[in-house]
């Protein structure tokens, strides 16, 4: 482990604030232009669920981005930030599982719903939370302070040993490792400007350059299972445009036969008689309150608005389903 850092001297004349029970993450933008520039950083995106850590003393919340407190579902994390010398904090980053040397958000699944402390050790999935950012340190506010040296002070404050990983980065050559993070089958490459302060939502002085499509989209309904099939046929999914919830077709793809099973009590519990998409949706289904989020990978958008090729990788926690929206490059 590392020498303990000396904390005083590296937040001497930065702002002073208590550590907030809340502070909302920045998100990046969806971009088609990659590109190389000096005055940016480069960093792996990562296939998990987005976490801010909040310790003040003794008490310690690991709160996803729509504010659930997700502590007992990641007991080891938790209990590795706990034994760090600083005694506040807030620190961003992104909770994983892996499959091989890839990221892998559906071998993350069998952990995100596990509550209890004891069965999450239980499990057999080892996880790591990779940090980012630092937004606070020992009664100091950040946020304000350029990325590289917010980065900085995380690398130093911080004692790094597994499951807790530093987020490496690389400088100006954005392109190349965009490149190389497509052949290794990474989800992409998350681009920040290296002088930004860090901003409260969403932002493009961080950009995203994926390999491939996927977002989150929300559950309105599902078909009923044909053959030997069980559980369900397939779930209708939708996004959030002018308040009105589109649908973007039905996927029917990604489940395992537990999932199918266990899931299908879900969607009874939140069964409701009308469609609660905008417009006519052309489909046997069974509907239900529009409240769930899932992570589908597709080819494309058609032209009509509707996915190819959709297939399920997992749900999502950590985003309300009012606000998701179809994620356009640029946009």
């Amino acid at each position: 482990m590392n020498a303990e850092p000396d904390i005083a001297s590296m937040t001497r004349g930065l702002p002073e604030s208590a550590v907030p029970e809340w502070c909302a993450p920045m998100l990046a933008v969806l971009t088609d232009a990659r590109f190389s520039d000096p005055d940016w950083l480069f960093e792996r995106k990562l296939d998990g669920e987005r976490v801010l850590v909040f310790r003040d003393g003794d008490r310690l919340r690991l709160m996803t981005r729509n504010r659930n407190d997700v502590t007992d579902t990641w007991p080891e994390l938790a209990e590795a930030l706990a034994g760090q010398p600083a005694r506040s904090f807030v620190a961003d980053g992104e909770v994983v599982a892996f499959d091989g040397d890839v990221s892998s958000f559906a071998r993350l699944q069998g952990r995100m719903q596990v509550s209890d402390p004891e069965r999450a050790r239980a499990s057999g999935i080892a996880v790591y939370l990779y940090l980012f950012d630092l937004l606070h340190l020992d009664g100091h506010d950040l946020t304000g302070e350029p990325l590289r040296r917010r980065k900085s002070l995380l690398k130093r404050a911080f004692c790094f040993e597994d499951p807790l990983r530093y987020t490496q980065h690389r400088n100006g050559a954005g392109e190349s490792y965009y490149e190389q993070a497509c052949e290794k089958g990474w989800e992409g490459v998350i681009a920040k400007e290296a002088e930004a302060a860090y901003i409260h939502g969403r932002s493009r002085k961080w950009l995203k350059f994926k390999c491939a499509n996927g977002q989150e989209l929300v559950i309105g309904g599902f078909t009923r299972p044909e053959g030997e099939r069980k559980g369900f046929g397939a779930l209708l999914v939708g996004y959030y445009e002018d308040g009105a919830l589109r649908y973007a077709g039905k996927v029917g793809t990604g489940f395992d036969e537990e999932f199918l099973s266990a899931f299908r009590e879900r969607l009874d519990s939140r069964r409701r008689e009308s469609s609660p998409f905008a417009g006519q949706v052309d489909e046997e289904a069974l509907w239900v309150k529009p409240d769930l989020v899932a992570e589908i990978g597709f080819t494309e958008w058609t032209s009509a608005g509707k996915l190819r090729h959709p297939r399920f990788i997992g749900l999502r926690r950590d985003k309300p389903a009012e606000d998701v929206t179809r994620e356009v490059a640029g946009a």
